[in-house]
């Protein structure tokens, strides 16, 4: 007997060359499991092809951390067979990935703490300029914090918007250029008076600040897209890194807060005859001061040489998103369609930031009043140093914790901005009531403790989470705007905090300051979406959607409940999340792609080239050619091979 093909639903009236056809009722299950594995991955689905995010509490408790021990088992093993072909090779691993991309923020890191912590050892040893401003002009000393400042918010302003308009690689050449200008501005400041040299010390600060500034959407830009693989699947190490490989980067502001301190200790007991105590020479603090902005001129430098020669790649996704929009220049449509449809998520980034910014130098009261206490109000810089480098090492605690669980998709971005902001809330909140009591020798060591968490929750917490997501939750083509647009909102709030305490008291400061923290818990639970998990190439790929006016028809899991803030799904962006119709509309973008790079083969082979149009570049596989061409829809790409058949054949016919 003869075997019979069961040729689906198409066999009662032969192939079905409309292509209306249901693409789940015509594949094999061989073909299944082949498109199940490239658009329902392992880590992201469980064994039924259902999304994390779908599952049931225990079913998503089980799912994601039995999947995130197979990781770290993974990786640890990596890095275990990594040693032993070579002790150092794990650590030119992380000095690759880690160190280098964050090498600007590291740089600056250095730089700007530097400041506060000089401004002790000018005061003490140029006290009638810095300290009783006899000689010179208290403006001008108080626009140090200031001018800083403003610096910094026009950097990130003007360099988020050319980031965005000439590419990413130009903007971290241009911060580090201006960066290394700056510090060279710094270490050769002076003039004929000392009230001459604040003056150019002031105005050198503003000029380093602008590069400082566009370090921010630079640095998370380019780290997160450089992230992201080509071509229309994405990859493991962005759905599962991408915020540990953004915050890592980020954390090398960390560490150099603490090399500088380090640098400043050594470099007074050399000039200082190997004391840290008063009284201090002017040409000790001028040495000590100089030499430590030297030093980071010569890492910028290198800086300036690296980006320019070796990140000439940075721009790619950024110059791809572009060209798939016909943009040469800035893409002012996708800004105003960002406004519109993400509007709320920037009070969320922005207002978040700003909320941290106080915080985050509020947490200098504390250590104002414990130290005091502790020394007697002794005179000497040095007790203030030595505080100020075991809270920075607290700080990196929190700076790599918040790096290894960002990307857990039970904890992630959002709940740690929440309960960071929560903890220094209350962190604050308790000694503002009770602050004679805390400042007493028998309780200062609770008022020290309290220091200590404030400066590990703000880092294990919203310092690291809004430097992520201010770049994570905006499209592409304007994402370091909106990035450098909610730094500049953070930096207003340091602004605020720097000119209000000049006019409250210690104490008033402790009833001010909680309350910031509050607000930053409130508008990231109603205002921010939960990008945990949530694949990159995804979210793009709702943009997409979006920018062509068909919001409704996009039904992927950008719009999961999961992945929306609160106020999305009140206003019901929710409702369009359907996993099936995704499928099924995924498989037929991909078909597609598929149909334009054959028509794209075709038409190369018959001597017809296109240098303007998008090449995607992603590698189909023999079993999915094989599917989509079983279900061609377009015949043309037949005839275009034909054509090009027919001309080689002319041409062979011509040479004989």
């Amino acid at each position: 007997m003869a075997h019979v093909q069961d040729y689906g639903p198409a066999a009662l009236h032969g192939p079905d060359m409309s292509g209306n056809q249901d693409p789940l009722h015509t594949m094999t299950d061989n073909e299944r499991q082949i498109f199940d594995y490239l658009l329902k991955p392992d880590d992201s689905y469980d064994r039924n092809g259902v999304y994390w995010a779908d599952l049931n509490p225990v079913q998503r408790l089980k799912f994601v951390g039995g999947y995130d021990a197979y990781e770290a088992k993974r990786e640890l093993g990596n890095i275990w067979a990594m040693a032993k072909k070579d002790p150092l090779a794990p650590v030119g691993y992380y000095v690759r990935n880690m160190v280098i991309p964050g090498a600007g923020l590291g740089l600056e890191g250095y730089v700007l703490f530097s400041i506060g912590n000089i401004k002790p050892l000018f005061s003490a040893a140029f006290a009638a300029c810095w300290k009783t401003n006899k000689i010179c002009n208290q403006t001008w000393i108080k626009a140090v914090d200031y001018l800083e400042i403003c610096g910094i918010i026009i950097g990130q302003m003007l360099v988020g918007v050319l980031g965005d308009w000439l590419g990413r690689r130009w903007g971290l050449i241009q911060d580090a250029t201006i960066m290394f200008l700056g510090l060279i501005m710094l270490t050769a400041a002076w003039g004929v008076t000392e009230n001459g040299w604040v003056i150019c010390y002031v105005w050198s600060l503003f000029f380093y600040g602008i590069g400082v500034g566009g370090e921010y959407p630079m640095t998370a830009t380019s780290g997160m897209e450089n992230a992201v693989g080509s071509g229309k699947v994405s990859t493991k190490e962005d759905r599962l890194h991408r915020g540990r490989k953004v915050t890592s980067a980020f954390l090398m502001q960390g560490w150099g807060q603490f090399f500088n301190q380090v640098i400043l200790i050594i470099l007074l007991l050399i000039f200082h005859h190997g004391s840290g105590n008063p009284p201090y020479s002017k040409v000790a603090a001028q040495w000590t001061y100089r030499i430590s902005f030297a030093i980071p001129a010569l890492g910028t430098l290198w800086l300036v040489y690296f980006r320019t020669f070796k990140m000439k790649s940075a721009s790619k996704q950024l110059s791809a998103a572009k060209r798939k929009h016909h943009v040469t220049g800035y893409d002012t449509y996708s800004l105003k369609m960002t406004f519109t449809y993400f509007g709320p998520r920037m009070i969320a980034t922005a207002g978040g930031w700003f909320a941290n910014d106080v915080f985050f130098y509020g947490n200098k009261l504390f250590q104002s009043e414990f130290i005091g206490e502790i020394t007697n109000n002794s005179k000497s810089i040095m007790p203030g140093w030595l505080y100020n480098l075991i809270n920075v090492g607290v700080s990196l605690v929190g700076y790599y914790l918040a790096s290894f669980l960002i990307d857990n998709k039970l904890y992630g971005r959002k709940w740690m901005q929440m309960i960071g902001f929560l903890m220094d809330f209350i962190l604050f909140l308790v000694p503002a009531f009770n602050f004679e009591y805390y400042k007493t020798p028998e309780h200062i060591g609770e008022f020290q403790a309290m220091y200590f968490l404030s400066s590990f929750f703000n880092q294990f917490g919203p310092n690291a989470v809004t430097f992520l997501v201010a770049a994570e939750v905006y499209p592409t083509p304007i994402r370091a705007t909106a990035h450098g647009f909610s730094a500049a909102c953070g930096k207003l709030g340091a602004l605020l905090a720097a000119v209000l305490y000049n006019y409250i008291t210690t104490k008033q400061k402790f009833h001010i300051v909680p309350w910031f923290g509050l607000g930053g818990m409130i508008v990231t639970l109603i205002f921010l979406p939960d990008t945990t998990g949530l694949d990159l190439k995804e979210q793009e790929r709702r943009w997409q959607f979006i920018r062509a006016g068909r919001e409704h028809e996009y039904h992927g899991v950008a719009v999961h409940p999961k992945h929306l803030s609160w106020w999305e799904r009140f206003r019901g962006v929710g409702r369009y999340y359907d996993a099936d119709a995704d499928y099924i509309q995924r498989i037929e973008e991909m078909r597609a792609d598929w149909e334009a790079s054959q028509s794209r083969k075709a038409s190369e082979k018959a001597g017809h080239y296109d240098d303007d149009e998008v090449h995607d570049d992603t590698v189909w596989s023999s079993e999915v050619s094989t599917y989509f061409e079983k279900r061609r829809k377009s015949p043309r790409i037949g005839g275009l091979e034909k054509d090009s058949l027919d001309s080689n054949s002319d041409g062979a016919a011509t040479l004989g």
